[in-house]
């Protein structure tokens, strides 16, 4: 799931300038393998979403089933409303490649056209982390009710997906306050992740 960091600060921020389509297309056509390399590294961590879903519901399984159950469904959601929300990034590419098959075309219709698939793929993107927020906090829950994780890390993972489903809602709720710094509680999930990754294989979880 790190290829998602690569996909959106070394290709999506670099290539996409807010307030200048005129630029952006230019980027992405001169950098089209990158851009085809960011769509295959979102696509590999919404795929990941899913293989995480699933190992997370038996990990927790002994806590409750049916809200582990639960809990893997959020994450599923979130993850075929991202992998829908791309096919708006391989709209880009299909329209540009449309433009250069016919060079006749509009170019200001082309860049409506580009633009109009990126802000979809981020609306998309974004809505989807509404479920997300709701995963992360279900799942703070189950690893704090359960005893063979640290209390503190599921503590860590509902402030986690609060923040998460602050930052999703404030386009809608509070769109003139800035919250730049709700970022800080994603930490709860790399937390998790490396404490997974160091201290997993030794997990003893009752049957």
């Amino acid at each position: 799931m790190a290829t998602s960091p690569f996909a959106e600060f070394l290709v999506y921020q670099k290539l996409v300038i807010p307030g200048n389509p005129e630029e952006t297309v230019k980027n992405i056509k001169s950098h089209e393998t990158l851009f085809i390399s960011g769509i295959f590294s979102y696509l590999i961590n919404f795929i990941c979403d899913v293989i995480v879903a699933w190992a997370l519901f038996f990990l927790l399984k002994p806590v409750n089933e049916s809200l582990s159950l639960l809990t893997a469904w959020f994450q599923l959601v979130y993850a075929a409303i991202s992998l829908v929300a791309l096919l708006h990034l391989i709209t880009v590419l299909r329209v540009l490649n449309m433009v250069n098959a016919e060079p006749t075309l509009a170019s200001s219709e082309t860049t409506n056209q580009v633009m109009q698939s990126l802000h979809a793929f981020r609306d998309g993107w974004t809505f989807g982390f509404f479920f997300f927020a709701i995963h992360l906090m279900l799942l703070g829950y189950l690893v704090f009710k359960s005893v063979y994780i640290p209390r503190i890390i599921g503590v860590l993972l509902f402030i986690a997906g609060a923040g998460y489903l602050i930052n999703t809602l404030q386009p809608y709720l509070f769109p003139r306050v800035n919250i730049d710094y709700i970022s800080i509680t994603y930490f709860g999930e790399l937390i998790f992740m490396f404490w997974l990754l160091i201290k997993g294989p030794r997990i003893k979880v009752p049957n």
